[in-house]
């Protein structure tokens, strides 16, 4: 397993600003144990539609956006022999755990861990046949920009696989799901780690658009979006897309 930074280091003033690698920082080594707990476990089964949704063939190479502690590099990794995945993620100390837990599983020689941002991303176009996003879109500050950057490094007729949180709008679980969200998990988040950090958590959930509203926008960053599923009540939502051959 290699691992290396392609980014310079980030201004202090950084430290202040939700969703930055240095607030990941702050929680990297609690970070899986707080996801267990407050989504009651049920983000693996999340992560394994997302797998899914790449279509693996033996050979490939996938690229991990917002890659954290490795779960989703993990999960590609465990499905189908000879895949390859790149992990990138702005925080030095979630890729440290990454590196770990790689190792640990006897995956690490498949991977690749990258200090470095969404927006910019350092590979050649068209160089993977898959891109994941796991609960990582909604702190990229320029998602546009992101999108447009997937779309560029996976290959025509390859796959993009979002995941992400969302709040639910309508229907008696849709409200105990926001009750959950905006009461929970900041109350839990606080006992086992950090306040700031999730209520930053609650917050920027609630902020991110509607399904249809980011459809639109990975559209217009030039994917072919091929479906948009709400998971578990609306909690979540997995976004499918792709390139279109020979552009």
């Amino acid at each position: 397993m290699s691992r290396h930074e392609t980014t310079s280091e980030t201004p202090t003033t950084e430290a202040a600003r939700g969703g930055s690698g240095q607030m990941f920082d702050a929680i990297a080594e609690r970070y899986d144990l707080l996801n267990r707990i407050i989504s009651l476990g049920v983000d693996q089964g999340w992560r394994r539609k997302t797998v899914d949704a790449l279509e693996l063939q033996p050979g490939h190479r996938v690229l991990d956006i917002a890659t954290g502690t490795g779960d989703l590099a993990l999960a590609v990794l465990g499905r189908t022999p000879d895949v390859r995945v790149v992990g990138l993620d702005p925080s030095p100390k979630m890729l440290e755990v990454a590196e770990r837990k790689l190792a640990a599983r006897g995956v690490g020689e498949r991977a690749e861990l990258v200090l470095g941002e969404a927006e910019s991303l350092p590979f050649p176009d068209g160089h993977f046949d898959g891109v994941t996003v796991a609960f990582g879109i909604r702190n990229v500050p320029d998602r546009p920009r992101a999108l447009a950057e997937m779309a560029r490094v996976v290959r025509p007729g390859g796959r993009v696989a979002i995941l992400e949180l969302s709040e639910p709008r309508r229907g008696a679980m849709g409200a105990l799901a926001r009750f959950h969200i905006h009461t929970v998990v900041p109350r839990i988040g606080a006992l086992l780690s950090g306040s700031r950090e999730y209520r930053y958590l609650e917050q920027s959930i609630a902020r991110f658009p509607p399904p249809e509203e980011f459809v639109d926008m990975m559209k217009a960053a030039g994917l072919v979006v091929l479906d948009a599923t709400p998971l578990t009540f609306g909690v979540a939502c997995l976004f499918v897309a792709t390139t279109r051959e020979g552009s």
